[in-house]
């Protein structure tokens, strides 16, 4: 079975988030990492953004790159923190184009809580931000078992 190592970065503001919820939902194959299919998951590096603007983006996919990670996931509380990350568009550029990684925006499912929230705000109203979160909608039973 092949096997995919994975970064993910997770929001500065959350920097004390154990990773829980992406963990489970990388075991689970639930949210982001559903595109994975049969493959093999292996978390192989963890870390923050380094806080507004992003300044461990320049770095850490260096070090991660070097420890054999082939996909970098932004994960979901840059999506669904509030406000969501104002630089989340520049990661996804950059990372890429320095260090030639893919970038998939999201983790685990937003938790339904999350959801209702900012629908009632309207905060994921434009194209970009939709296509952002595409593989963490998901369904609402999935969404309420990450409350």
């Amino acid at each position: 079975m092949e096997t995919v190592k994975i970064g993910i970065i997770i929001c500065n503001r959350y920097r004390n988030c154990a990773g829980g919820k992406c963990f489970r939902a990388a075991l689970n194959k639930e949210g982001a990492f559903s595109i994975y299919g049969d493959k093999k998951i292996e978390i192989a590096a963890y870390t923050t953004c380094g806080g507004c603007p992003g300044g461990n983006i320049e770095y850490a996919p260096e070090e991660m790159k070097k420890n054999g990670v082939e996909v970098i996931h932004l994960a979901t509380g840059l999506l669904v923190g509030y406000p969501p990350c104002p630089n989340i568009e520049h990661f996804k550029k950059f990372i890429p184009e320095k260090y030639g990684i893919p970038v998939i925006t999201g983790t685990h499912p937003i938790p339904e809580k999350y959801f209702l929230t900012h629908n009632n705000l309207n905060t994921w109203n434009t194209e970009t931000k939709q296509e952002n979160l595409r593989y963490t909608i998901t369904d609402e039973n999935i969404r309420k078992s990450y409350n």
